[in-house]
């Protein structure tokens, strides 16, 4: 089975997304499924303004089709809603190709934090963008039903993983007073990091990630120590030298950053609001408290070992499985669909 996956978030981005995708396709290998991606590599791209670091492609139809044809998927899946993902799902519309999405940023909230656009007329727009997509997914059963009393459709789950051959305790020492409160990802606005910042804790506060608001943060808050943007081991060691992860996200859907902070032995300090709440439910390896502060405090008394014991629960295998199963589930429920067949897209636009 080969399935094609159409996505705006891409290489050099370090996002939830991006690690979702990778790990996910990587999963599917051991059971015969073949994901590839249609991304930003494949067009021109331009700096965001208000985020330099935010590369946005421009696709043109012709080619869209092109790599669609090239890639002879039996499924087609659109990850983001960006320029490739809104130029893929015309393809398909006007093709007649079904597709499934899914939904991962909470784009009403990040966008109104930006600009004075009112969040009904956002939700009223990606309700028509995955209006047609035959599975719409979501990482958790709280999103879920959100989108659904929202008016969206076909809504089905999508749960997420983490690699704990990756993530796991080790000895690390970051020689800062301890405990260390961690925080890690994009350092924007939407991200609430002055709720954390502005704490005061015991120990040292640190925040690992990149974005448009570090330089006047890291200004604002001269004892907070900014590691920037970390990959691979060295992000993997930056959560093993803390002590308790803090999240003070009230928007993110899903928050990959909590898996991989439970995978190296660090409870989670966050709002109880959808996305910590969700993953980490009634689990005792978390505080949530809307005193940030008091969820921090609380977090260091909470076992290395039940945090492990958690995270183990959640792989990339049943992530993976459970991305196919439901792409399976819509192929199976049209019995006379032996895949996509293509054509060449003419000019034109269809919304």
């Amino acid at each position: 089975m080969r399935i094609l996956v159409a996505t705006d978030a891409w290489h050099p981005q370090v996002n939830g997304v991006v690690r979702t995708l990778i790990m996910m396709a990587e999963a599917a290998k051991a059971f015969g499924v073949e994901i590839s991606f249609l991304t930003p590599q494949s067009f021109r791209t331009f700096a965001m303004p208000s985020y330099r670091d935010l590369r946005v492609a421009l696709p043109y139809p012709a080619k869209i089709a092109r790599l669609i044809a090239e890639a002879r998927p039996d499924s087609i899946h659109i990850a983001t809603e960006g320029p490739i993902g809104l130029l893929v799902r015309r393809h398909c519309r006007r093709q007649e190709l079904p597709f499934t999405t899914s939904f991962h940023t909470r784009f009403p909230e990040y966008i109104s934090a930006r600009l004075p656009i009112p969040e009904t007329w956002i939700w009223a727009a990606l309700r028509a963008f995955h209006g047609p997509s035959q599975a719409v997914m979501a990482a958790t059963p709280a999103l879920a039903g959100e989108l659904r009393a929202r008016g969206f459709r076909n809504v089905v789950l999508w749960p997420r993983g983490v690699d704990a051959s990756h993530f796991h305790p080790r000895p690390v020492d970051l020689a800062l007073p301890r405990p260390v409160f961690l925080c890690v990802g994009r350092v924007a606005v939407e991200k609430n990091l002055e709720a954390f910042l502005e704490l005061d804790l015991p120990g040292s506060k640190v925040i690992v990630g990149d974005g448009p608001a570090r330089a006047a943060l890291a200004q604002k808050h001269p004892k907070t120590v900014f590691l920037g943007a970390r990959q691979g081991e060295a992000l993997a060691e930056a959560y093993a030298a803390a002590d308790v992860f803090v999240f003070p996200s009230r928007t993110d859907t899903f928050g990959l950053v909590l898996l991989e902070a439970l995978a190296s032995g660090l409870p989670v300090a966050a709002f109880p609001v959808t996305g910590p709440r969700d993953v980490i439910g009634a689990a005792p390896v978390g505080a949530l408290n809307d005193d940030l502060r008091a969820a921090c405090l609380s977090a260091l008394a909470i076992s290395p070992q039940a945090c492990l014991a958690f995270a183990a629960t959640h792989t990339w295998e049943a992530s993976a499985r459970a991305f196919v199963d439901n792409i399976k589930g819509i192929r199976n429920a049209d019995p006379e669909s032996d895949g996509i067949e293509f054509a060449a897209e003419e000019p034109g636009f269809v919304a």
